[in-house]
């Protein structure tokens, strides 16, 4: 059976590479995508990307995925910290859902150090660069597999 992990990226994070490169790393986002589509993945994997700069149709996109996808990896950029309605939408669906920072979220200014979007997800991953996102991935896949495994033995 196919799984789908949709990877969502919010505001700013299509000027990675070139916005505070310091802190956010060298690689683009497109960059970051590629090293996902060419790790090992198990047969059954599907992953989808998307981003958008605008709440709304981050909010949209979630939603949109309800019954679709097995599992959601976020980087809302700075929506983590302020959007509720994000944190309703990630709620609703009912899958895992990994929260992924290319920088510690927790060893910058203060006003980062709190995520709404951290208390809808299953658990979370920061300061790890790109590195991030394929952790991310490779946790997906792992939660993917013990729920299968859970309800083949329910059934």
């Amino acid at each position: 059976m196919l799984a789908r992990v949709l990877v969502i990226n919010g505001p700013n994070l299509n000027m990675l590479g070139r916005r505070e490169p310091d802190v956010y790393g060298r690689q683009s986002l497109a960059e970051i995508q590629q090293e996902i589509e060419e790790m090992s993945l198990p047969d059954d994997i599907e992953i989808e990307f998307f981003q958008s700069n605008h709440e709304g149709a981050l909010i949209d996109k979630i939603q949109e995925s309800c019954g679709l996808v097995d599992a959601i990896i976020i980087n809302a950029g700075a929506l983590s910290h302020y959007s509720i309605a994000l944190h309703d939408a990630l709620k609703a669906v009912k899958v895992p859902v990994i929260e992924v920072h290319l920088s510690n979220i927790y060893a910058r200014e203060s006003f980062r150090h709190q995520s709404l979007v951290s208390l809808a997800a299953t658990g979370g991953i920061f300061g790890f660069g790109s590195l991030g996102y394929k952790m991310a991935v490779s946790a997906a896949c792992e939660l993917i597999s013990r729920r299968r495994n859970v309800q083949e033995k329910n059934n």
